[in-house]
């Protein structure tokens, strides 16, 4: 199988998407000449033409609105936002009317549009363009929300994002588009809502999702050696979130630390921890633990950002607690 990267996985399911219906069409800054800020649309201009592929102005609150109304008239938009950060500027259309136009027009109108872009901090980029948006979209009815964590859910999820007949917002870690993986040549679609079991064990449950994936599996490696083997579930999706996956793990393995990328207060972890606590308390051989960014806007000193960041010592200890080791 082809080991390709996040960056490639994503672009190569734009391009499959692109060909596969001419009614899809990608529109953002820099999206088209400049092949895209992280270079994932790179080629598209060439292979599709400026009205399939739509540079804009710097203006997110515009072209978002753009998106939200070619896909009311049957249009298929995919939205760029060079950061997930400067979509803060938009989310009037994301919020007030993609997320809500079905429902407010009795059914009427589906927004199959795609939001896309990077989400959470990268290095030293800064408190304005280093936060994680999972919590804040989900929190919203009427959208999806998906954090693919690897080159092979990239492109899976992505493709599927893009036939779903409702607003998605995608969010990929900016910190995952070098990383390698394998991807299959051929057709393929990850369903919406599903968590994935990345690594299995039986003495506790790392409950995880996006850029977080490979933290929990470092931390997993390391503590294999210690004869700790723990289930790693990648939520995958955080809107609609997969309950079922959450609850199978936790009831095999009877202890739970969650790790998020985002702050603790109202976190995509306080959801999942309620999930656990009402379905799965009584399996429970110990309180849940999460790990998660300090709660401190993300510093820009090296050494203070790292310390910030949610890591592997962190979700070690964090396992090692729960099993009464420390």
């Amino acid at each position: 199988m082809p080991v390709i990267t996040y960056r490639d996985a994503l672009h190569d399911a734009l391009r499959e998407e692109m060909q596969r219906d001419d009614r899809v069409f990608l529109i953002g800054e820099e999206v088209g000449v400049y092949n895209g800020a992280y270079k994932v649309s790179k080629g598209l201009l060439e292979e599709f033409g400026e009205m399939r592929v739509v540079d804009t102005p710097i203006t997110e609150l515009g072209f978002a609105g753009l998106g939200v109304g070619s896909a009311m008239v049957g249009l298929r938009p995919i939205v760029e936002f060079m950061t997930w950060n400067f979509a803060l500027l938009a989310l009037d259309q994301v919020v007030n009317a993609a997320a809500k136009m079905l429902y407010m027009s009795g059914g009427q109108y589906n927004i199959p549009i795609v939001f896309r872009g990077p989400n959470g901090a990268a290095l030293q980029l800064g408190a304005q363009h280093s936060q994680a948006w999972e919590s804040w979209l989900a929190h919203i009815p009427g959208l999806k929300v998906i954090t693919p964590g690897t080159p092979y859910d990239a492109k899976g999820m992505l493709k599927s994002a893009i036939r779903d007949e409702n607003p998605v917002c995608v969010l990929e870690g900016e910190m995952l588009y070098n990383t390698r993986g394998e991807v299959p040549d051929g057709e393929y679609l990850i369903p919406l809502g599903k968590a994935d079991l990345k690594r299995e064990g039986e003495h506790c449950s790392i409950i995880t999702n996006g850029k977080m994936v490979l933290v929990a599996l470092q931390a997993a490696d390391q503590l294999a050696k210690d004869g700790i083997r723990v289930d790693v579930v990648d939520l995958r999706t955080v809107r609609p979130m997969d309950v079922e996956a959450i609850g199978e793990s936790v009831k095999k393995t009877n202890r739970a630390v969650v790790l998020e990328e985002g702050w603790e207060i109202a976190g995509i972890g306080a959801q999942v921890v309620d999930y656990i606590q009402r379905d799965c308390f009584d399996y429970l051989d110990a309180p849940v633990v999460r790990v998660h960014q300090a709660d401190v806007p993300m510093p820009y000193a090296k050494n203070l950002e790292k310390a910030a960041k949610p890591d592997a010592a962190k979700t070690i200890a964090a396992v090692r607690k729960v099993m009464y080791l420390d």
